[in-house]
Parts: C-alpha cells; structure tokens; sequence
C-alpha cells in the first residue's frame, strides 16, 4: 500500500468510528430519575399504559378490508376515467377507513400494561 493510501485512510478512520458511537442511543431506566448531566438535560420518568397481546398491531385486516370494500363500492360509481377514479379514490378512503375501525376495536378491547419509560429532556 502506498503513503497516499495509507494516509486517506488514517484519516477516515475517526470518522467511522465515531459514526459506529454516534448511532448507539443511550438508554435510562427507573433508577436513573433525576440524573442531572452537564448540558442541563436531565432524566424523566413517567407511566406509561400500553397495549399487549394485539394480534395486529399495524392493523392490517382493517386497512385491507376497508380498502377493497371502499374499491367495490367506488367501482359502481360513474364510466370510463372516472370510474378508476373514483375506484382508487374508494380503496384509499375504505384503507383509512377500516384502519381507524379497527384500532378502535383494539383499543376497547386491549389488554393494558403499565411501564416506566424514560427519557432524557433538554428543559
């Protein structure tokens, strides 16, 4: 290897390792409440109520039912252009639609767990 080689990658050595160290995030726990650092951030805790055991977590059956039951009921609407129009139109309401539906349900009917999260604030 040569002296030009060998200094151009002496000097991206720092800058791959610290991209390494850059993308690692540090994270707090409960006993952590309180900690104070030097740029005067410090570490909150809260409670926090999340949902367990959803079998569809980004509600999927929702968006695609809706979706083809909005794009069956848009397809009966008008002829030609406007009739893919409205058919696509159709899908995507029906998509959000049925999403919306079904995080509804998931919500009502979801087991609830309490956790601490926490996280470091800059105020």
């Amino acid at each position: 290897m040569n002296t030009r080689k060998m200094l151009r990658l002496l000097a991206a050595a720092p800058l791959l390792l610290g991209a390494g160290v850059a993308g690692a995030q540090q994270t707090y726990g409960p006993e952590d409440e309180g900690r104070r650092f030097s740029d005067g951030s410090r570490v909150v805790c809260e409670e926090v109520e999340v949902a367990q055991n959803t079998k569809d977590p980004n509600r999927i059956a929702g968006t695609a039912t809706g979706a083809v039951i909005g794009g069956l009921l848009g397809n009966q609407v008008g002829g030609g252009k406007g009739k893919k129009l409205a058919t696509v139109g159709g899908a995507v309401a029906g998509g959000a639609i049925g999403r919306n539906i079904q995080g509804n349900n998931q919500e009502r009917r979801g087991q609830r767990q309490v956790e601490t999260r926490c996280e470091r604030v800059w105020r």
